[in-house]
């Protein structure tokens, strides 16, 4: 099986959230995807069209590492209903073009999680984040979707999800859509079609 490299990016700020501890546990169930966990969404500057040009060396960096994956898997808290502020600053960087290159992550295969204490899970933090994601030409990952409530009650004292459980058999069904959406053949497909 091909090896994919995978930007996991979180969109909580916290030291001991339940969306990175979430990334975590997806690392650890398919070793076949390689992953570069992404941390400094908290040190991007405020976006600014004045300062685009050129972009500041955190900005430039994000977009480096989004290039170089294969696909992109971002965990997201549910913040007033919506996303967090961080995760939509990263992404409205993430949206404009670079140089003679296109916004980083127009075509590239994304799959979206979240975590969330409570009962409902991050469902409408998701929708926000999959319609941003859609105005940006990602490819996401539709189905299935993973919505892991009261996560706080979930993981256990080492920070994993219990093996076989039904949310880790979700995680790991989603990271399989990635990794199908992600292959050579799957995105020679996707993108002959886009130019069409």
């Amino acid at each position: 099986m091909t090896r994919l490299d995978v930007l996991a990016l979180s969109g909580s700020l916290r030291r001991g959230s339940l969306n990175t501890a979430l990334l975590r546990e997806a690392e650890r169930l398919v070793p076949h995807l390689r992953f570069d966990h992404y941390d400094g969404l908290g040190a991007l500057p405020h976006f600014n069209e004045d300062q685009e040009h050129p972009a500041p060396l955190a900005v430039t960096d994000l977009r480096r590492r989004v290039r170089d994956a294969d696909a992109v898997l971002i965990a997201t808290p549910e913040y007033n209903a919506s996303i967090p502020g961080a995760l939509k600053n990263g992404l409205d960087w993430l949206s404009r073009p670079a140089g003679d290159d296109g916004p980083a992550l127009a075509l590239k295969p994304v799959a979206v999680v979240g975590a969330s204490p409570g009962p409902f899970g991050t469902v409408r933090a998701q929708l926000a984040l999959r319609q941003v994601l859609h105005k940006m030409n990602a490819h996401v990952v539709q189905q299935p979707e993973f919505l892991l409530f009261q996560a706080h009650q979930q993981f256990g004292e080492d920070g994993r999800l219990p093996d076989g459980s039904p949310a880790q058999r979700l995680l790991s069904d989603v990271l399989d859509a990635l990794a199908r959406l992600a292959a050579p053949g799957a995105r020679r497909h996707e993108t002959a079609a886009a130019v069409r």
